[in-house]
C-alpha cells in the first residue's frame, strides 16, 4: 500500500479561517506547491455541512473564530457519520491551545504566524497518513464484501447440496465420533421400523433384528478405519422371509484440527424382494 506525490497533490483540502488574509496566504501557498483541490470558507458554521458533502481529506482549521470556534467545529465534525477519522490540522497563535486541540481530536497543529516550510511539510505528512488510512479502510471494505459474497456462495452451495441429497436419497444422516446418529433427515425410521443407531456401533451387537451380520461387519470395519464408502449395499431379512436392501454412501468428517468428529452420508431403500428373490 503506497501513497504517491500525485495522490497527495490531488487530495481535497478545506481552509477555515475568519481572516481573509490568512485564507489567501494558504491558498497561494498550496497552489504553488501543486495542490489542485483547495476550497475555503470564513464561516465556521458551514464546515460540518461542507465536510458531509465533500468529504475533505484535510481541514485546516483556525481555532479562534467568532460565532463557532475551532473546538466547537471539531465537536460537530465528530458527530458526523461521514468519517470516524478527524482529518484536522488546527491553526493557532496560542501555544496553550495546542495540547487542548490535540486532546479534542486534531491530528496536528500549525503555529501562527506561519512558517511556510513548516506549513507545507505538516500538510504533506498529514495527507500521506490520511490517504493511507483511506486506502486501508477501502481495503477492509473490499475484504468484508468478499467475505459476505463468499458466505452467500457457501450458503447457496449448502442449500443446493441438501436439495440434491434429498432428491438422490431417501435420507441424509450424520454420526458423532462414537457412532451415534446425531442427525437424520428423511423417513428412515418409518422405513426401517427400528432405531437408527442399529445400523452400526455397539448397540447393534445385541440386536436380533434381521440384518446380515457379514455385511454389517464390513461396514463397521470401514467406519472404524475412517474410510469413505460409496453405494454400499446391505440387507435385512423380515420375519416373513422378505428382504429389504439399502444402499448407503458416507464420508468421515474432521474438524479444523484434523480430529475425527463423525460420519455423514445418504441412503436409499432398494426395491423389496420376497423369499424367492422376486421383486415386489
Amino acid at each position: 500500500m503506497k501513497v504517491t506525490t500525485a495522490n497527495v497533490l490531488k487530495a481535497s483540502i478545506l481552509i477555515v479561517d475568519d481572516q481573509e488574509s490568512n485564507v489567501s496566504l494558504l491558498e497561494a501557498l498550496l497552489g504553488e506547491a501543486g495542490y489542485t483541490q483547495v476550497a475555503s470558507t470564513t464561516n465556521s458554521q458551514e464546515v460540518c455541512a461542507l465536510h458531509r458533502k465533500n468529504r475533505y481529506d484535510l481541514i485546516l482549521l483556525d481555532l479562534q473564530m467568532p460565532g463557532m470556534d475551532g473546538f466547537q467545529v471539531m465537536e460537530g465534525l465528530k458527530t458526523s457519520d461521514v468519517d470516524t477519522y478527524l482529518p484536522v490540522i488546527v491553526l493557532t497563535a496560542q501555544p496553550g491551545h495546542k495540547l487542548r486541540a490535540l486532546q479534542a481530536g486534531a491530528k496536528d497543529f500549525i503555529s501562527k504566524p506561519f512558517d511556510l516550510l513548516e506549513v507545507k511539510t505538516r500538510i504533506h505528512n498529514m495527507l500521506e497518513v490520511r490517504l493511507l488510512y483511506k486506502a486501508l479502510a477501502n481495503a477492509n471494505e473490499v475484504l468484508e464484501d468478499k467475505v459476505r459474497e463468499r458466505t452467500a456462495e457457501l450458503r447457496e452451495s449448502e442449500a443446493r447440496y441438501r436439495s440434491l441429497a434429498e432428491l438422490a436419497s431417501d435420507w441424509y444422516w450424520e454420526q458423532d465420533d462414537t457412532g451415534h446418529f446425531t442427525k437424520v433427515s428423511g423417513p428412515v425410521l418409518e422405513m426401517l421400523g427400528i432405531r437408527v443407531d442399529a445400523f452400526v456401533g455397539e448397540s447393534c451387537k445385541d440386536a436380533n433384528d434381521g440384518w446380515d451380520e457379514a455385511e454389517r461387519a464390513v461396514l463397521n470395519e470401514r467406519i472404524a478405519a475412517r474410510q469413505p464408502f460409496l453405494d454400499y449395499v446391505f440387507t435385512r431379512a423380515g420375519a416373513d422371509g422378505s428382504r429389504q436392501q439399502f444402499r448407503v454412501s458416507g464420508e468421515p468428517m474432521f474438524d479444523q484440527s484434523c480430529r475425527f468428529i463423525g460420519y455423514r452420508g445418504i441412503g436409499v431403500e432398494l426395491p423389496a424382494t420376497d423369499a424367492d428373490g422376486a421383486t415386489r
